[in-house]
């Protein structure tokens, strides 16, 4: 029979192992970017391991048709050119769906893939799943952030709570470094 004390040490451990699990980890830049597989707007399963050779700007964004991840993804998509020629992908992730998905792509003509995390388990896996506030309302979702990945799926750079503005430009710049 175990003891409380004991117990009480089980379940500490178990608690901050779920803490950890919910909070994700970071990713470290000079790191491989966790695997991941993932439906698009249409159904199709993309994985980042399919992008081998390919630079990729991986961004996560909080949900579709809303101001700032609207304008964020036009962005992307006024500089595609200049990102492929700099021989980059872009893929986008959001815990939507693809119904969703498909509407905010046909609406503003994005011409790159969204992914759906509807579970938040990529989002955990990168470490951009957190509590949020909105006018003393705490929930929980997607801190906009953007990776940049090599060809061998190391991570090149990291951007954390994006300001929208100038982003794809800090983007562009790190696939010249």
């Amino acid at each position: 029979m175990e003891t409380a004390c004991l117990q009480r040490s089980k379940l500490g451990t178990m608690m901050a192992a779920e803490r950890r699990m919910t909070m994700g980890t970071e990713v470290s830049m000079g790191k491989q970017a966790p695997e991941f597989s993932l439906p698009d707007e249409t159904g199709k399963i993309v994985n980042l391991k399919n992008f081998k050779g390919k630079r990729v700007a991986l961004y996560f964004y909080p949900k579709d048709n809303t101001p700032g991840c609207t304008k964020e993804a036009c962005d992307f998509r006024d500089s595609i050119a200049r990102l492929q020629k700099a021989g980059a992908v872009v893929l986008g992730i959001s815990l939507d769906g693809p119904e969703a998905h498909r509407q905010f792509i046909a609406k503003y003509r994005l011409p790159f893939p969204l992914l759906c995390d509807e579970d938040a388990t990529v989002s955990k896996a990168f470490g951009v799943y957190k509590e949020k506030n909105m006018y003393g309302k705490k929930y929980w979702g997607i801190e906009r952030s953007t990776f940049v990945i090599d060809e061998k799926g190391i991570v090149k750079a990291i951007f954390r709570k994006v300001k929208v503005d100038g982003h794809v430009e800090e983007v562009l710049a790190a696939f010249k470094t």
